[in-house]
């Protein structure tokens, strides 16, 4: 090696070893919750937490039933534990990092414990329901597909699904749930989520139980609300049904788009319009995902299924309470990739051509005709 190539790694040796002194004896600061709350403009508030000051006390009054009241005065606050959980949810970043942001300053376990505690906390039966519910009456069923109504046109759609993965960190190999069976078909270990959401994508429905291999229609047979909707139909309330993509079974209460319509028919119009009013869901999925970034592919989160699975809940509903305040959809960040994964993928379509297959299979074709002759020809 030449000399002066050994003295300009000699030189950046050195003043690695400098830099890496000045961080470990910095003097570490320390900030109270409080102080956030009085100190950031609400901007900077929602940028940090993504929920206004507003909503941050709504949430601390609902969560603190179920959580623990410090017992000291050097023990962490509820107020801190949820502020650590929200930036958390936010950023996405490593655990570490969260600790020495201005809403607190804490070693990484604390802050695991802390986004356990909160998630635990909103994942609570009552809580969840309070955020998150698919319509159980008529009434609300009627509100849902008049959203839908105005903006694309066609009466009876009650709501637009698809499923979406979320990276986590492989599981161990062993035990009910092994790793393998987390690997999903694009090769990296997820949880497979269903999501239905409303025409402002406010979610109604969020299942982030099956691991990332489990199809999509496997999980949707295995929904209460599949089973709400054909017992819906059954009952001979046919006017209500919900959208999804070729890779779901074409159902009366379930429409698919048609496979390869001639272009410029009343056919290729019909799709074009399940397309559009599908691309909802698509459009929840983004603005979920870029609210809490801690849910986007090249994150990861680094926590068994089942803690994973709480932290997808808590930040659906989260989703929610924004959308409910109309709060703007976060921009994308320096250090995001140029092509952001969201984790939604095709599967190979499901609905034979034949509809003589499966009764409900061609109920479902006969619901499609009708749409077709009444609006789009």
């Amino acid at each position: 090696m030449a000399l002066d190539e050994l003295f300009n790694l000699e030189l950046l040796g050195a003043l690695e070893e400098a830099e890496n002194r000045a961080i470990v004896n910095r003097p570490r600061q320390y900030y109270n919750a409080q102080n956030v709350m009085e100190e950031l403009s609400d901007l900077q508030f929602i940028k940090k937490f993504r929920l206004t000051k507003t909503l941050v006390q709504e949430l601390l009054n609902i969560l603190a039933p179920y959580m623990t009241e410090p017992t000291r005065s050097s023990s962490i606050t509820i107020k801190t534990k949820v502020l650590t959980a929200l930036r958390f949810f936010a950023s996405g970043s490593y655990q570490l990092d969260i600790g020495d942001n201005r809403s607190s300053a804490l070693s990484q376990p604390s802050v695991s414990r802390c986004i356990t505690e909160v998630s635990n906390a909103l994942n609570q039966p009552d809580i969840v329901k309070r955020y998150i519910g698919f319509p159980d009456n008529f009434q609300k069923l009627n509100e849902i597909r008049r959203g839908f109504l105005d903006k694309k046109g066609v009466p009876g759609v009650v709501g637009t699904i698809d499923c979406t993965h979320v990276a986590i960190f492989p599981p161990p190999s062993e035990g009910l749930y092994p790793e393998h069976i987390y690997v999903n078909r694009k090769g990296y270990h997820s949880i497979n989520v269903q999501l239905i959401c409303d025409s402002d994508a406010r979610i109604m429905n969020v299942n982030a139980k099956y691991p990332g291999s489990t199809n999509d229609s496997f999980i949707w047979r295995q929904s209460v609300i599949s089973t709400y909707m054909e017992n819906l139909h059954d009952n001979g309330h046919t006017s209500y049904f919900l959208l999804g993509d070729s890779g779901y079974p074409l159902r009366p209460w379930l429409l698919t788009p048609l496979s390869d319509p001639i272009p410029d028919t009343p056919e290729s119009l019909f799709n074009k319009w399940l397309t559009s009013t599908r691309s909802t869901i698509e459009r929840c999925n983004g603005i979920l995902k870029m609210r809490f970034r801690c849910l986007l592919k090249h994150r990861v989160l680094h926590y068994n299924p089942e803690r994973a699975s709480k932290i997808i809940v808590s930040c659906c509903i989260l989703h929610n309470m924004c959308i409910n305040a109309n709060l703007p959809v976060p921009q994308r960040e320096p250090d995001d990739p140029l092509d952001i994964d969201f984790g939604i993928y095709g599967v190979p379509e499901l609905n034979p051509m034949n509809p003589t297959i499966n009764p409900q299979l061609a109920a479902g074709r006969r619901v499609q005709q009708l749409l077709i002759r009444s609006y789009f020809t």
